[in-house]
Parts: C-alpha cells; sequence; structure tokens
C-alpha cells in the first residue's frame, strides 16, 4: 500500500465545508487528537467545524503509512486508494444536508476475508491474491450505507485457520501492538492490532471458535461475537458455517455497539439470521447503562480460571470484586453440572464444504475452484499445509442433527440448554470467566500458545460473548474478561460491558504508536 495525501482540490472542498460548519466565534482550530477517539468525539467535532472526514482519514492514513511498516506491526494489507474521495462526498453531504448518518465518516478497517468493492479478499492467502469482489459482504455494505469510510483491509490467520496466533502468506505475521514481541492471538489479529494502535476507529472480525475475543483479550478491545443468527456472513470467507459469526471490534463497548446496531438483524441470504427475527433491536445504544450491574447477578465459572497465569488469576479476582462494588451480586461458583462431556465432540470438519461453496459462488470469477486446486497451487503458507490436506481427506457430510447449526445439532441444543438451565437454576444474569488464562505468547513461538477460554462454550451453544478490556500484566501485555449470557440477550449483555468498562476504565493507547508530530494544517 502507499500513503495518500490531500491533493489541491480537495483542499478546497475542505475549506468550503469548514465554512459551512464551523462556529464563526471560533478563530482558531484545534488539532484533532485521533488516539483514542470514539465515534461520539469525531461526530461532535464534525459538527463543530473543528474536523472534517477528509482531514481524519489523512490521518489515519499518515499513521498507518508512517508505523504499520516502520514498527513491522503487519496489520494492513491493502489502502483503500478511493478513502479520501469517499470522504471529500461525506464532508459535502453533511456540508449541505447539515445531518450525520450513523457512522458518518468514520474510517473502519476491515478483515481479509469480507468482500469488500475495490479491495481485494484473500482470506490471508496468496491463492486468492488479486481476487476483487463484486459484491460487498452485506456487513460491509450496511457500514457504507451508514456512512462508514472503509479505509483498509486487515492481516489475518490464513484462512482463518488459527486461534492462536495471526500469520498469512500475504502479510506475514501481525505482532502485538503493546509489545512487537508479542502476538495479537488469532484469526482477527490484524483487525485488533490496527484499531487498538489507532489506523481506524472500529473494525470488523470474524469469530468461529475465539478469533474475535481472543484477539481482543490480547490488544485491549472490545470484541463482540454476538449471538449466532443476530449478524449475517453473506459475502464472507467461510472457515466453519456452523459456527462462523461476524462481529465489531473497537475500543469501547459504545463504538462497538454502534456498529452492531447498523447491520444487526436478518438477511435473507443468510438463513441462519432467519433465527434472529422478532429478537432484534433497531436502537442497541439505548442500553448502554452504566448502573446495568446494580441488581445484577453474575456467574463465576470457576471450572475455565483455574489454570490461570498467577498475574490473570490476580486480574480475574479483581474483577469479580469491581463488578461487586458496581453493584452485582456475585454467585461463586457458578457450576454447570455436565460441562466437562458437553463441551467436547462439539468441532465437525466442514472447511471443505464450505470453502468449495463459496468458490463456487465465484463462478469464473475465483482464482482458485476448490480445496484440492488450492492445495496444487502451493500458494500458502507452511504453517497451514498441514490443515489443508487434512481438510481434503474429510468425507462430507455428516447428517444436519450432528454436524448442524447451533439451531439444529442435538449436541448444540443440549450444552446451550444446559448452560441456560443453570443460569435459571442459580438465578444468574450473565457469565463470567478469563479470555484467555495464559498472556500473549512471543511471536513465533508456535508452541507457546496456551490458555485460550474462548473456543469453549459460545462457537458450540451460540449464545453471545463479549470480551472487554481486564487490565494489564507486569510486562504491560493486556488481559480480557469475557461476559456471556443467554441466546438474543446481547442487548443485555452491553450493558453488563458497558457498566464494568466505565466503571473500570482500562482500556489504554499502546505507547509505542503515539500522535504523530505536528504537520502545517489546512487554513
Amino acid at each position: 500500500y502507499r500513503a495518500i495525501h490531500i491533493s489541491e482540490e480537495d483542499q478546497s472542498t475542505i475549506t468550503s465545508t469548514v465554512s459551512l460548519t464551523e462556529n464563526p466565534k471560533k478563530k482558531k482550530r484545534k488539532r484533532f487528537n485521533p488516539l483514542e477517539a470514539t465515534i461520539t468525539d469525531i461526530h461532535e467535532a464534525y459538527k463543530n467545524g473543528s474536523l472534517t472526514a477528509q482531514e481524519l482519514t489523512q490521518i489515519y492514513l499518515d499513521r498507518i503509512a508512517h508505523y504499520d511498516q516502520r514498527k513491522k506491526l503487519n496489520a494492513i494489507t491493502d489502502i483503500n486508494e478511493y478513502a479520501l474521495q469517499q470522504a471529500k462526498e461525506l464532508d459535502m453531504e453533511f456540508a449541505h444536508s447539515g445531518s450525520l448518518r450513523p457512522l458518518h465518516g468514520i474510517p473502519i478497517v476491515v478483515k481479509e476475508n469480507f468482500n469488500t468493492i475495490g479491495l481485494q479478499t484473500t482470506a490471508g492467502s496468496l491463492a486468492l491474491q488479486g481476487y476483487m469482489p463484486k459484491e460487498d459482504a452485506y456487513l460491509v455494505r450496511k457500514l457504507k450505507e451508514a456512512g462508514a469510510i472503509i479505509i483498509g483491509k486487515t492481516n489475518m490467520s490464513e484462512w482463518g485457520f488459527s486461534s492462536v496466533t495471526t500469520v498469512s502468506s500475504i502479510a506475514g505475521e501481525t505482532l502485538n501492538p503493546y509489545n512487537l514481541k508479542h502476538t495479537t492471538a488469532g484469526s482477527s489479529g490484524g483487525t485488533a492490532a490496527a484499531v487498538a494502535a489507532n489506523f481506524a476507529v472500529a473494525g470488523l472480525g470474524t469469530d468461529t471458535g475465539g478469533s474475535i475475543r481472543g484477539p481482543a483479550s490480547h490488544t485491549s478491545l472490545v470484541g463482540f461475537r454476538p449471538s449466532m443468527g443476530l449478524t449475517s456472513r453473506t459475502g464472507i470467507i467461510p472457515l466453519n458455517l456452523r459456527n462462523d459469526v461476524a462481529g465489531p471490534m473497537a475500543r469501547t463497548v459504545e463504538d462497538a455497539t454502534r456498529l452492531l446496531e447498523v447491520f444487526a438483524g436478518y438477511e435473507p441470504k443468510d438463513a441462519i439470521t432467519e433465527y434472529s427475527k422478532g429478537r432484534t433491536f433497531e436502537n442497541y445504544t439505548q442500553f448502554l447503562n452504566k448502573k446495568a450491574l446494580k441488581g445484577a447477578r453474575v456467574g463465576v465459572l470457576r471450572s475455565l480460571s483455574q489454570h490461570a497465569y498467577p498475574e490473570i488469576s490476580e486480574l480475574f479476582e479483581q474483577a469479580i470484586e469491581d463488578l461487586e462494588d458496581l453493584g452485582a451480586t456475585v454467585v461463586d461458583p457458578f457450576v454447570v453440572p455436565g460441562i466437562d462431556s458437553l463441551r467436547h465432540g462439539q468441532w465437525c470438519a466442514v472447511f471443505k464444504e464450505d470453502i468449495n461453496m463459496y468458490l463456487e459462488m465465484l463462478g469464473e470469477h475465483a482464482p482458485v475452484k476448490n480445496l484440492q486446486h488450492i492445495i496444487e497451487s502451493g500458494k500458502y503458507s507452511e504453517h497451514v499445509e498441514h490443515d489443508l490436506k487434512s481438510f481434503q481427506e474429510v468425507m462430507i457430510m455428516q447428517s444436519e442433527a450432528k454436524c448442524g447449526s447451533a439451531f439444529t445439532d442435538t449436541r448444540r441444543i443440549a450444552f446451550r440448554e444446559a448452560i441456560e438451565k443453570a443460569m435459571d437454576n442459580m438465578n444468574v444474569d450473565f457469565i463470567i470467566y478469563p479470555s484467555w488464562n495464559k498472556p500473549p505468547a512471543k511471536a513465533g513461538d508456535m508452541s507457546g500458545f496456551q490458555g485460550d477460554n474462548s473456543h469453549i462454550i459460545a462457537p458450540h451453544t451460540g449464545q453471545p460473548s463479549f470480551n472487554v478490556p481486564m487490565g494489564y500484566t507486569q510486562d504491560k501485555l493486556p488481559v480480557g474478561l469475557q461476559f456471556m449470557t443467554r441466546m438474543f440477550d446481547d442487548h443485555k449483555l452491553i450493558g453488563y460491558a458497558y457498566a464494568y468498562e466505565q466503571g473500570t476504565k482500562h482500556r489504554k493507547a499502546p505507547k509505542a504508536f503515539p500522535k504523530l508530530k505536528k504537520k502545517k494544517r489546512i487554513s
């Protein structure tokens, strides 16, 4: 990718836009600080004339150009060369209408497996390098309709196979912005690193086992794995459609909620969203309540924290105390009878069927036609060779009752019912446990990844599960707390997560990515 700078024509547009929106009493405009800026902050700046979408987009483009290669973060795989033009059009729209769309002028990054017009979509694999989708993924289209600017695509673990690290043949390994010697987890590590390093306001990820929540935990972000069926997967390269869920990653619960709000709900091309009918809300931000924990009952799932790293155990115990201080009643321990047997035997190897179906839908535009062609191409990282060949040998398909969705697979239904029955019996509103029991492993150490709790429950039961920053180890490495609740009670989980976040304020920007030095500004 390359840096993109504002042209003379764009500069004149900024000047004219500012003249229409700026407070006439304001003689000197302050330079906007993008670090940790929220959607609310940005929209307020647009309204008072201290910022334009073009200026903000340029700030993020400059940060990407300066830091992503210089620091070798390897978060960004492709840049939208029309981002400034799109920002210009949004500035002009605001200048004429005086109103802002829900995500008006908000730069967003998108994981490499989301179809995005004008940007290649590769799932991190050289086998798909150069593939340019003709249509946007449903979630990408909804973001654009809400006024978002897709500023770039982000690295992912190749084909989404790894939840422990983000390595691809397209961009190599994505590093942790809090300590470049460590990993981000996977597979949405590129989105996590980019948002954590303030290359964009928020981003999109996908979660099959823990691929949103793990990277969010390792980079001090909020990561939502919504209820299965609440968000569409149309236009997303699949890993395992029986488990795949798409969701937002952001620096705050509020920003993640604002993204969820624009794309949650039924979408005809993804049959799984049929189950969300009548169970969604047009307005999810109404549940951002700082007092949501008062009177709530939280279950501490000790079985998922027994072998935690000592520092993480201490942070988890502090989180429990914090929840009590914020008004929650703690049920400790929260026990699910039979969980050890219920959690096992839940996975099905369906990648071959799912990826072949996706590639077939691409028709003549597909760079490769099926999994066998991918293997024969030799265009993939050595880290995924074994998995690719193993999936090719799998005989498809088992019965729907044994390898179906969270709403048809009897084993998955039984697991969810056991969780929710235990919640009912103990009068528990939500459950907590560490997202990872171990801190981020060293980059390149494929044997050092241990402690992932995110893949154990929510991918199989289909329940919503959110990561929220819980603190940092002595090495300044982030640690995440996971919140989980009943199916399609995402709105309640938003409230609990928001109250905890606002009551603890653990999120801090990584010190290795400070604000860039001031440049000559447009007047």
